[in-house]
Parts: C-alpha cells; structure tokens; sequence
C-alpha cells in the first residue's frame, strides 16, 4: 500500500521579524491512521453508551419520565448496533 503523506505548516505568531513560515513533513502509514481512528471511534462509542446509561438511570431514579423517554429514544441506536 503507498504512504499517505501529511503535510503540516508550523508559522510563528508574528512575521514581522523576516522569518518565513516553517515547513514540516511527516509520514505517517495509512494502517496506523485507520487503526487509531478505529480505536478512538469505539472508545468514543462506549463512553456515549455509558453516559447516557448514567443519565437514563437518573432519569429512573428522579421519576423524570420526559427525560426518560427522550434518552431511551437516543440510547436506543447504540442498542440497535449491537
């Protein structure tokens, strides 16, 4: 597979001083790219589910059935992927 390249642009505050903006290149391989978006994806995933499983409880425990029912509603797509 080829090399995905990333190109980043590193510039000072101020170019009042003469200095040009400095050019940086990093590779960076497109395996490793899509691994860490994967894992950041799921641990993202989780920690939604989580929380809104933290909120639907209080939500049980406060008697708050409009509350309840608007996070099941949203809790119900993380259930559905499963």
């Amino acid at each position: 597979m080829k090399k995905q390249f990333s190109s980043y642009k590193l510039s000072r505050l101020h170019f009042s001083n003469g200095h040009l903006p400095i050019m940086a290149r990093k590779d960076m391989n497109y395996e490793i790219k899509l691994a860490a978006r994967l894992i950041l994806d799921e641990a993202i995933y989780q920690w939604n589910k989580e929380y809104l499983e933290k909120r639907i409880d209080a939500a049980i425990d406060s008697q708050n059935e409009e509350e309840f029912y608007r996070l099941s509603k949203q809790y119900a797509v993380y259930v559905i992927h499963e």
